[in-house]
């Protein structure tokens, strides 16, 4: 009878040991303070020790597995709306009825292009809460706040990136390029979607750079005072990755790209004395 009781209060029991586990877990994550060593130290440690580089290796696998799985279920879901995402898109060149396929599974490889794009900005809040996850034990208390907290930020400057680029620069871009010549041209969905979430996509990555910036800033590995110092070579690297990312030669759409990603570089330089400072102060 005494067993029986048992039983039945572990049962009973069992989903607020679940929660003291988890709460548990939690607070030792944000408790923890890890060894504050010097980079060549820590790399010098790592080739000595291989077994802890497979160790991380394998947290970042099971990282990236659950990452992979919740795009999938949000690729999944945007694919249910493909017909409204599909209408959003082309507006820019006149609507789907403006697009004529040649190939017969053209259609269904643009539906799951843009379903990919779509479900990747979804799931894009939680494959950085996992990689944020699996940073996060090497980091100091504060930085794994100001990690868990620029969460929201990365899915903000990702979805103003893509905004640009789908109300300014398409229908910037599209004029220039169906009218070059005054060749009249017959526009196929493949190339449509391609070339418009492409531009899209890396656009919203091109975004990240003042975030990615901060957080290397804050690690120590970035100087602000460097970043200002040496802004006429990244002048120069942002014109030619403008050159690269935009769909023309004209300097009207490059201009488009540059201007955004100059100002980015600027707030980025702000972002990296205030993350520098902060560091300072930790390590006083």
């Amino acid at each position: 009878m005494r067993r029986f009781f048992t039983s039945i209060w572990r049962v009973f029991t069992a989903p607020f040991r679940w929660i003291g586990k988890i709460v548990g877990n939690v607070r030792a994550f944000f408790m923890d303070e890890p060894e504050d060593a010097p980079l060549p130290d820590a790399f010098a440690k790592a080739i000595q020790q291989p077994v802890g580089i497979l160790e991380h290796l394998d947290a970042l696998r099971k990282h990236l597995f659950r990452a992979i799985i919740v795009l999938v279920v949000a690729t999944a879901f945007a694919f249910i709306f493909i017909q409204d995402l599909l209408a959003w898109l082309t507006q820019p060149i006149g609507g789907l009825d403006s697009l004529q396929a040649i190939e017969v599974t053209e259609p269904l490889g643009v539906a799951m292009r843009v379903a990919l794009l779509a479900g990747f900005a979804i799931a894009m809040p939680y494959i950085a809460f996992e990689l944020w996850l699996f940073a996060g034990p090497g980091l100091k208390r504060s930085a794994r706040l100001r990690g868990l907290f620029s969460i929201p930020l990365v899915v903000v400057f990702f979805v103003s990136g893509m905004a640009f680029a789908y109300y300014v620069m398409l229908p910037t871009a599209l004029p220039f390029l169906l009218n070059f010549l005054g060749i009249p041209a017959v526009v196929r969905p493949d190339s449509y979607i391609r070339f418009s979430t492409g531009l899209m996509f890396w656009i919203g990555v091109s975004f990240q750079f003042p975030l990615v910036i901060f957080a290397l800033a804050g690690m120590g590995l970035v100087k602000a005072h460097t970043l200002a110092k040496n802004w006429r070579i990244a002048v120069i690297l942002i014109a030619v990755l403008a050159a690269a990312i935009t769909p023309t030669i004209d300097p009207v759409n490059m201009g488009l790209v540059m201007g955004p990603m100059i100002l980015l570089y600027f707030l980025s330089i702000g972002l990296a004395y205030l993350a520098q400072g902060r560091r300072e102060k930790e390590t006083d």
